[in-house]
């Protein structure tokens, strides 16, 4: 597909980095010293569980995060930022895409109720369903460089 500017395929690869730099964006933003010292992030998350109108919610907070507060800490931060830099780069892409779609899923059903962070994890999923399925890795990715995922 020829469009005015860039080739379909490229236009796909601008998603796709764009998404990364939204990532990455999210990782530069969190107060770090706040997340891994203080935990604020876990705490600010276990306060929106436990107030969850769905049950499971709460529940699975608590038996996977509330354990290992400090731990999910360092996995959501440093998650951000890999995932920001796989896309940004174009490196294990579609490994990428995929966690990345399952975390804006996972944030998506924590925040269910807020209306204001819903529309950025909607769109990051539907930016990474997109990625994913048009195969966004064969132009300007390592992944196509060093003949990843054909």
């Amino acid at each position: 597909m020829q469009t005015v500017w860039l080739s379909g395929a490229e236009w796909l690869a601008v998603l796709r980095i764009g998404l990364g730099l939204w990532w990455l964006e999210s990782w530069r933003h969190k107060d770090k010293k706040g997340w891994f010292e203080r935990g604020t992030g876990i705490a600010w998350a276990a306060d929106v569980a436990d107030k969850h109108r769905w049950t499971f919610v709460k529940a699975g907070f608590h038996l996977v995060v509330a354990p290992r507060p400090k731990t999910m800490a360092y996995i959501v931060v440093y998650a951000e930022l890999a995932l920001g830099l796989g896309l940004v780069l174009g490196f294990l892409t579609p490994v990428a895409l995929i966690g990345g779609l399952l975390l804006n899923l996972l944030y998506l059903v924590l925040m269910i109720h807020d209306w204001a962070e819903q529309g950025q994890n909607a769109m990051m999923a539907l930016i990474s369903l997109v990625a994913l399925l048009a195969l966004s890795w064969q132009t300007w990715s390592l992944d196509a460089a060093l003949g990843l995922f054909l």
